[in-house]
């Protein structure tokens, strides 16, 4: 993707023609173009929903290997021996996303199972996508230094390179998988994780491009979502979970979009676990002490709070402007739904308001927030006029016993 491209791919994302997005167009573009389609397509709060649901495709629409291609990949990349555990593969791929493309199985032992394989070339392309873009970036606020004040568009690039490449090594996957799963047997007598499950992954079967897991029959909170099915009562599971994971052990699931949490039966199964986010105690605390008192709408304690977590603490006159600032900022906030003020987009402001005040936050900080933007974006399209902060303070009071 060359920057005449990526042009064009943000004109198509943003524009007001109302064109909505060729997907396999974006699709060719490679790997990257994919990763920023599916990053919009839970910003309801930038974009109308029919954009946001016709880019939240791209979540599992992608172009498949055909069989012969799949099972010539398998022989170049698979541990040696591969085929030699399998009774049947089938033809026809379950799913194919943009990284991977996985098929079921039958070992010979009689389970069934999934195989995912990454596709060819995609980390060599996105490596250099990224390094383009980085390059398109610095110029840019290099000659037009006011970009800065809007965002950081280098370092959303460099959020979105790390989790990218750390689902391109499956091996990353299942890491992630046994470092949450982990979590889970040292938690679930302290914490109620009775809704959580993963799946078994058969690690002699392994490697850097080849992963072998247990079948789920279930479907992905995106399925879920498109066709109307998925309960806000699901969601707000997911968040008692996931918030678990965030604010009592800051270890969690670094990519929870739709399309990595499957539903089977009463249980949410975590995929992709590519990408495992990890904060420390003072962030995890703080970011917790201010979630506490947002939902309680205490924003003089949601700004100490978020003081708090600042490597570069505020004082005096700088606090006492900060605060000001920041109680203008969420004067509209209260008893507010999700479809009236987002929460990513006041999250995104608050950090900005915070980093123009002079603090300074942990690396960390950035992969819940993209959670939260991730929870925010299924409470929109799942149930608009839901006060999302308000219905989670019953799993709020539930953490601060463990925070």
């Amino acid at each position: 993707m060359n920057w005449f491209q990526f042009g064009r791919l943000i004109h198509s994302i943003y524009g007001r023609d109302g064109k909505l997005p060729d997907l396999d167009w974006i699709e060719g573009l490679g790997l990257l173009a994919v990763k920023l389609g599916q990053v919009h397509a839970l910003r309801i709060d930038f974009l109308d929903r029919e954009k946001c649901e016709h880019l939240a495709r791209l979540y599992r629409h992608n172009a498949t290997l055909a069989t012969e291609n799949f099972l010539e990949l398998l022989r170049a990349s698979a541990v040696p021996g591969f085929f030699d555990h399998f009774e049947s593969i089938e033809p026809t791929a379950l799913a194919s996303a943009s990284i991977g493309q996985v098929h079921r199985a039958q070992l010979k032992s009689g389970e069934a199972v999934v195989i995912k394989a990454v596709k060819r070339n995609v980390r060599t392309q996105f490596i250099a996508d990224v390094a383009s873009l980085k390059r398109l970036f610095r110029l840019a606020t290099f000659i037009y230094p006011k970009l800065r004040q809007v965002g950081d568009p280098v370092g959303i690039l460099g959020d979105i390179e790390e989790y990218t490449l750390s689902e391109l090594d499956l091996r990353h996957e299942v890491a992630g998988q046994n470092t949450l799963r982990t979590i889970y047997e040292q938690q679930r007598n302290s914490f109620d994780l009775s809704r959580l499950a993963f799946a078994r992954v058969y690690e002699p079967l392994c490697n850097e491009n080849t992963m072998v897991s247990e079948f789920i029959p279930g479907r992905s909170f995106d399925e879920l979502l498109e066709t109307g099915d998925l309960h806000y009562e699901r969601l707000l599971e997911l968040f008692h979970i996931h918030g678990f994971y965030m604010f009592c052990v800051g270890t969690f699931h670094g990519d929870m979009h739709p399309g990595n949490v499957l539903l089977a039966g009463d249980k949410l199964w975590f995929i992709d676990t590519g990408y495992i986010g990890h904060v420390g105690p003072k962030i995890r605390r703080g970011l917790f002490g201010f979630f506490a008192a947002l939902s309680e709408y205490d924003y003089p304690r949601c700004a100490a709070a978020l003081n708090r977590m600042s490597e570069r603490e505020l004082a005096g006159p700088a606090f006492d402007e900060f605060r000001g600032r920041f109680l203008e900022l969420y004067s509209d906030f209260e008893g507010a739904s999700v479809a009236q003020i987002s929460l990513t987009r006041k999250m995104m402001q608050t950090i900005k308001l915070g980093v123009h005040s002079g603090m300074t936050f942990e690396k960390g900080i950035f992969a819940i927030i993209r959670s939260l933007m991730y929870l925010d974006g299924m409470v929109l399209r799942c149930k608009p006029d839901a006060v999302l902060l308000r219905d989670m303070r019953r799993f709020i009071h539930e953490f601060e016993k463990l925070v």
